[in-house]
């Protein structure tokens, strides 16, 4: 190369570097593009991050993934060693490293909720392990990942089987404690959603902060969870799982769910409603005392449940038998629940249905009244005393109990159940030789002596709620009481039964 063709060499090389560096910006460009569309990279900064997140995440550059990586291999082999605790803080760096990394939020979380939880025997101590699983999943790895359906999934799973189910046992503990949490945002026992949202006093105006910045709820898509749904009770976990299964439903786009995140995030749904419809009706044991409750079926969303069940039937036609199975036994369980709580419309308005969706499989039952019974004689054996005595002596206290709590219709319901049951039983023992072998003490009788059981210290029913009883069934102070006779409350006039003893009317 001579020297005037050298002189010309070194500018055609840079033209070409430059031409080259700039076909490879605009194709980067493109290609994050289409990562970011894919979903297989984030390129958007993280906003409102705390200064170490920040820098880890700018500063480190690639780097970020091979230290995550190393991380990540310690955090499995210190699992295998069930080493918890040191998990914790190796999980906490890797979250920092990789905010979008979903799988380590949802392992961090699970650990902390279900593994280093249960090394605790004081419910307290787990309930600060459970709580901060959720704080995890709620507060931090949705804020960086907010279209994420499995986030979504964890979060109500966690609602509904560490908070809802009754395999922890201290599972009782978590719900007294949430109780008491939403105690501190909802004034009354139903959520007043017009104050929530528009707030006309300082107290609500605290409340809906609370509400949106602690528990990160917005009051507007409560009530709408609320309408579709309800009325479910948000003391409860039950209400809080259907709230986060839904959001996620909305939040992740549909077109781009995968299949099972989406059935998944459905089962939480139904799930939900059908652990709701069992317990999900809160009534607090002590006046003024929020660290003790009872809770019993929510028999205003026996529809919801329904509906739910026959929607994912629809969604999941490989299981579609499955569903259905289930779908009429909590039909089955609904009409009894209906029945045994004096709701007798209801109960009639679904066993027609269920007499129409499953017509072969309930062609046997003739009327409510022998579908009811029927099934408390599947329970306990129309020939054994003993068993048949135990459950009505069960459905009597049941009746005092919510009789003390001023719920007079379910105590009727639960009196007028155990009144059937006994003429049922009579009924299928009247030759005499069978009446002298295994008949029952006559009905009076029991409601008596199971009166004097629970009026009795050794009962252990709440003082308060004896003196309540006292009051409702118009009972003398216990130094001046002769033998209690077990009346059935009065509360409104109009229908009476055998003993002329006034009976509310049932609901619809």
């Amino acid at each position: 190369m001579n020297q005037g063709q050298f002189k010309f060499y070194k500018p055609l090389l840079a033209l070409l570097c430059l031409a080259l560096l700039f076909a490879s910006a605009s194709t980067q460009r493109q290609l994050n593009r289409d990562r970011d569309s894919m979903g297989l990279t984030r390129i958007s900064p993280l906003e409102n991050a705390p200064p170490i997140l920040a820098f880890t995440t700018v500063a480190l550059g690639g780097f970020r993934g091979i230290i995550a990586n190393a991380l990540w291999i310690r955090a499995t082999e210190l699992q295998e060693a069930d080493k918890y605790f040191e998990m914790v803080q190796l999980a906490d760096w890797i979250t920092k490293l990789q905010p979008h990394f979903t799988t380590v939020w949802v392992h961090q979380a699970w650990n902390m909720a279900y593994n280093i939880s249960i090394k605790f025997q004081d419910p307290r101590d787990r309930w600060m392990w459970v709580k901060r699983a959720i704080e995890l999943l709620r507060d931090d790895a949705l804020r960086y990942n907010p279209n994420e359906p499995l986030l979504y999934r964890e979060l109500g799973w966690f609602y509904q089987h560490k908070m809802g189910h009754f395999l922890d046992d201290a599972h009782n503990s978590y719900k007294q404690y949430w109780a008491a949490e939403m105690d501190t945002v909802f004034s009354t026992q139903r959520p007043d959603f017009k104050e929530l949202i528009n707030p006309s006093n300082p107290e609500s105006a605290a409340s809906a902060k609370r509400l949106r910045e602690v528990y990160k709820i917005d009051p507007e898509y409560m009530q709408k969870v609320d309408t579709m749904y309800g009325p479910l009770e948000w003391r409860l976990p039950d209400g809080h799982a259907i709230y986060w299964a839904t959001l996620g439903l909305e939040k992740t786009a549909k077109e781009s769910l995968k299949k099972e995140d989406f059935i998944t995030l459905r089962r939480i749904i139904f799930q939900s409603l059908q652990l709701a419809f069992h317990r999900g009706k809160l009534l607090y044991a002590k006046n003024g005392d929020r660290s003790s409750f009872v809770y019993g079926p929510n028999l205003e969303i026996v529809k919801q449940a329904s509906d739910a069940y026959e929607e994912m039937a629809d969604l999941e036609p490989d299981k579609n038998q499955h569903i259905l199975t289930g779908h009429r036994n909590f039909l089955g369980t609904a009409v009894y629940f209906l029945y045994t709580h004096n709701r007798m419309s209801a109960a009639k308005k679904w066993f027609d249905y269920l007499k129409q969706k499953y017509p072969v499989e309930t062609a046997k039952f003739i009327d409510l009244d022998s579908y009811a019974l029927g099934r408390v004689t599947e329970d306990v054996g129309e020939n054994d005393p003993n068993r048949v005595q135990a459950i009505l002596e069960g459905m009597l206290e049941s009746s005092l109990v919510q009789y003390a709590m001023d719920d007079d219709e379910q105590g009727l319901g639960y009196e007028l159940f155990a009144r059937k049951i006994w003429k049922r039983y009579a009924d299928a023992i009247s030759d005499p030789s069978s009446q002298k072998r295994v008949a029952l003490p006559p009905i009076e009788e029991m409601k008596k002596l199971t009166l004097e059981r629970v009026l009795s210290p050794d009962f252990g029913l709440d003082p308060i709620l004896v003196a309540q009883l006292r009051t409702k069934l118009n009972l003398p102070p216990p130094s001046a009481e002769p033998a209690p006779v077990a009346p059935t409350p009065s509360t409104s006039a109009g229908n009476t039964n055998s003993l002329g003893t006034n009976l509310p009317a049932p609901k619809k």
